[in-house]
């Protein structure tokens, strides 16, 4: 995509997984690099649940052959603020009582170009709180120990039309 890091670019990922998950969001790169997802995703429970990016945008087994977080430079799991983190911790988004999350996450490591593009990768929401690398479990390190993933979706580039 030479001549385009000017530009501002844009994904959208349909979120679909368990039961009645449902949800979209739409990814914006500014000039600058930096990357806003933002959307809505449904049929939650209630509380914290890991957000990620991972590695493949692969579907064929639902959410579980998305591979591992999107980890490209061969870090431990971290919170988005932390300065050891895959690129793809992107923390927790919240669900209210209704079972709603509206995401609003601004990152610097998951680009819509380049060698690190997220473009054809997935944003997987799981059961559970990430722990942010810092739980002391097993999971904690790789995964944040997250839990299931009970939705997912393919992130591919937005018409412009």
């Amino acid at each position: 995509m030479e001549g385009v890091s000017k530009a501002t670019l844009k994904a959208v990922a349909l979120v679909t997984g368990d039961t009645n998950v449902r949800g979209f969001l739409h990814f914006t790169q500014i000039p600058n690099g930096i990357t806003h997802v933002q959307g809505k995703i449904t049929g939650l429970s209630p509380g914290l649940h890991g957000f990620h990016i991972h590695a493949l945008g692969d579907t064929t087994n639902g959410c579980n052959s998305t591979g591992p977080h999107f980890n490209p430079l061969k870090k431990d799991h971290g919170a988005p603020s932390d300065g050891e983190r895959h690129a793809g911790d992107l923390g927790n988004i919240i669900a209210g009582p209704d079972g709603v999350a509206e995401v609003s996450i601004k990152d610097w490591q998951i680009p819509l170009s380049g060698q690190h593009s997220i473009l054809g990768r997935a944003v997987v929401v799981h059961a559970d709180p990430d722990d942010l690398g810092k739980g002391g479990h097993e999971l904690s390190k790789t995964t944040g120990n997250a839990g299931a993933r009970v939705g997912c979706g393919i992130i591919g580039l937005q018409s412009s039309v």
